[in-house]
């Protein structure tokens, strides 16, 4: 079998602490699960709505070289167990009352002989679900009855109850403050009429045309600029490019972690370690540093020789961000859709049917034959 679905998220491990506080409806004592869109707890059977506690605490930047040296006390740390996904690589939650797991990610079956003992940084804020689980489904059927060429067990897949997980992915946001020399050269566009010869009915003319030529000056300055919440991945089990497109979203929405706001939902735990997620924000904080100069450079064309570039106020946050994923195989690749939970953006991988591409063509050839065919004779 080619195609495989993960199994309904409500029915994995409750992938809390196993003292959070207020699981149960404090009215009929049923389990709570998190309203998108709200700050309540409400109850399905009695619809006792229970009050999450917005925390008081600040949402703090952390020194980034500091825990990067590991010269942090533990504070900020804890110790979580988890199924690491000999497919995708995915940080899955342990569930130790299963005796078998698939990823959520991929699909793939998760062994408990591979279960961690990890050490890791606390996520310190979130975004809550903001969009309702009937809501993301919709979406995703429309996605589906889009695309064109799909393998028919695809579009099977919105028949499938538990299609679309709600996950909160892990991810770091980076601040920096910048202050950059640079040196290089601006070409400014110089435009002149210069003359030329062509043959007209058999007759040599002379005519002219623009010509265009790039006049470089030296150029020299400099450029601060803050960068505020810069965001990485810190997952590897989502394609990231796919999974970054998924912006933009409203960090002002962030709160301070708070257990409640996960119930009915999945928790990833981070696989892109801190120094990692750095060294790929660097990289995008370069390019836009590189923009920021040619813009002060200014001209038409600008040539970059020399950027010195000094860093300082180097914090991050490790936060969790809402996302409904479908993950699933077809002739053993993995496919993830994606929807942004917070603001409904839609990312997703598709599968082709090359039976049915082929079969156009093979309609088409026949259709083009056929008239050939009539219009010789």
């Amino acid at each position: 079998h080619h195609y495989h679905q993960t199994p309904d998220p409500m029915a994995d491990a409750e992938v809390l602490q196993e003292d959070a506080p207020r699981i149960h409806c404090a009215n009929c004592g049923a389990e709570l699960r998190y309203q998108p869109g709200t700050t309540v707890l409400q109850c399905e059977f009695c619809s006792t709505e229970n009050q999450i506690d917005e925390s008081a605490v600040e949402i703090r930047e952390n020194d980034l070289l500091e825990q990067i040296d590991a010269r942090v006390t533990e504070q900020g740390k804890e110790e979580v167990q988890t199924l690491e996904c000999q497919s995708c690589g995915a940080i899955n939650p342990f569930d130790k009352e299963l005796v078998g797991q698939d990823c959520v990610f991929c699909g793939g079956h998760l062994l408990l002989k591979n279960a961690a003992l990890q050490e890791k940084i606390k996520p310190q804020a979130l975004v809550p679900f903001q969009m309702e689980h009937r809501d993301a489904l919709k979406r995703y059927h429309a996605w589906l009855k889009s695309l064109w060429f799909a393998p028919n067990k695809l579009k099977e897949m919105q028949n499938h109850p538990n299609v679309l997980k709600g996950i909160y992915i892990p991810y770091w946001t980076f601040d920096a403050q910048t202050s950059s020399d640079y040196s290089g050269l601006r070409g400014t566009n110089h435009t002149t009429m210069e003359s030329y010869t062509t043959t007209v009915d058999g007759k040599s003319v002379t005519r002219s045309r623009p010509k265009t030529t790039i006049i470089w000056m030296p150029a020299a300055g400099h450029v601060d600029q803050f960068f505020d919440d810069v965001l990485e991945l810190g997952s590897s089990s989502l394609p990231r490019l796919r999974a970054m497109s998924l912006d933009p979203w409203d960090l002002k929405a962030l709160v301070p972690y708070e257990s409640d706001y996960l119930r009915g939902f999945i928790v990833e735990h981070y696989a892109v370690e801190l120094d990692q997620a750095w060294q790929q924000a660097r990289k995008t904080i370069d390019g836009k540093i590189r923009m920021l100069v040619r813009r002060d450079i200014g001209g038409d064309h600008q040539q970059i020789t020399l950027l010195n570039t000094d860093w300082s106020e180097l914090t991050f946050k490790h936060i969790l961000l809402p996302v409904y994923v479908s993950a699933y195989r077809y002739k053993g690749k993995p496919y993830t859709f994606m929807i942004n939970g917070q603001t409904g953006e839609v990312q997703g991988e598709r599968p082709w049917s090359y039976g049915k591409i082929a079969a156009v063509v093979l309609v088409v050839l026949v259709v083009v034959a056929v008239i050939w065919v009539l219009s010789e004779g």
